[in-house]
């Protein structure tokens, strides 16, 4: 007898002898009875396993590694920071505007390397700018990181001239710099938070399953993770007399992201938010919600005392720091698995034609 090889897509049966008759429903469909008492059917045909052509991913992930998750995480800390400057400076509080300054062009500048060693070689990171692509979120971000540094970094030589006594080698460009120390402090402050979230709307246009289910909130996420890393910063590096910005930013940042969080997981396709409660990326998640609880205590009840603040402080920054790589480990673990993939869009695919959209290119009244 010959065997066709679509044979090996059917159930296993049992040998002809010993084969009962199939029950009937009145439909004329085969069922099989699950127990001796007939009173649970089990479909005969078995569970889908998603696959994908030759093993191979059904979305390609962005070629991207450690260098850009540390990206993320200092991205967030140079934009917070610069708006704590900003603050500082507002409010004549001298050491919460250096480290802040200090703090947001040292972040800016590891970013930026850290961007350009992704990249691979330098010339690529000034080929990204020779155009302004409004519908590219990289071609926006990468002059958003520019003009950021730079204004952050004529704010941080300010800094830099009054902490050596104006003994910089500046001559008549002195008075020319100190002369830009408001504009370039509000204009740091006031592009510090689309630097802090600009990075999850590119991770959200992409088509990573579990970045893309993101898109909607994984900004608030990062702009609440922003003001962990920015308020623990200041917490660590500022005398306690002038922290009460950074408390608030912590205790905000807090509140926020917890929340965010929570939302954003809510909002997700079930299946595409498992990657982020499973594995490395589940657990460092995990812990960036518990060190953020830790901090975020710690600054409400001991704040003011000055080993409390650092160790809050600390807390703070490492649970920023996880949430950053959880999210982004997360997407990149979300493309090795097909089901992440064809499941959502199924999905999706269910619930607009339940909706009664059967009209468009998507789906089709079937």
């Amino acid at each position: 007898m010959s065997v066709s090889p679509y044979d090996a897509y059917r159930p296993p049966q049992e040998p002809r002898g010993k084969r009962r008759r199939k029950n009937r429903t009145p439909g004329g469909g085969a069922f099989r009875r699950g127990g001796g008492d007939g009173s649970r059917e089990v479909p005969v045909v078995p569970e889908p396993e998603f696959t994908s052509y030759y093993g191979r991913p059904i979305v390609k992930a962005p070629p991207w590694d450690s260098k850009i998750a540390s990206y993320l995480f200092l991205g967030g800390l140079a934009g917070g920071s610069a708006l704590l400057s900003l603050g500082g400076y507002l409010t004549d509080r001298p050491a919460l505007r250096r480290n802040g300054r200090l703090g947001a062009l040292g972040a800016a500048s590891l970013g930026t390397v850290a961007l350009v060693a992704d990249l691979g070689r330098p010339e690529r990171f000034l080929h990204m700018m020779r155009t302004v692509k409004p519908t590219s979120p990289m071609s926006l971000g990468s002059w958003l990181l520019a003009g950021f540094a730079t204004n952050a970094g004529v704010a941080a030589a300010i800094e830099v001239d009054r902490m050596t006594d104006e003994r910089l080698p500046l001559g008549p460009l002195r008075p020319v710099l100190h002369a830009l120390e408001l504009p370039t402090s509000v204009a740091s402050g006031v592009l510090g938070a689309p630097l802090a979230a600009y990075t999850a709307v590119l991770l959200g246009d992409t088509a990573v399953p579990t970045w893309h289910e993101t898109h909607a909130h994984l900004p608030f996420v990062f702009v609440s993770s922003a003001s962990l890393a920015s308020g623990g910063f200041a917490l660590v590096t500022t005398p306690v007399a002038e922290t009460g910005p950074a408390r608030f930013f912590a205790v905000a940042g807090v509140a926020g992201e917890l929340a965010a969080m929570h939302v954003m997981k809510g909002a997700m396709d079930p299946v595409s938010v498992e990657p982020l409660e499973q594995g490395k990326p589940g657990a460092w998640l995990t812990w960036s919600e518990r060190l953020s609880v830790i901090g975020g205590v710690g600054v409400l009840l001991g704040g003011r005392r000055r080993w409390v603040a650092a160790a809050s402080g600390l807390a703070l920054m490492a649970s920023s720091a996880l949430t950053r790589w959880g999210v982004f480990w997360a997407g990149k673990e979300s493309v090795k698995d097909p089901r992440y993939t064809v499941i959502p869009q199924r999905n999706r695919l269910e619930k607009r034609r339940a909706a009664g959209i059967t009209d468009d290119s998507i789906t089709t009244a079937g």
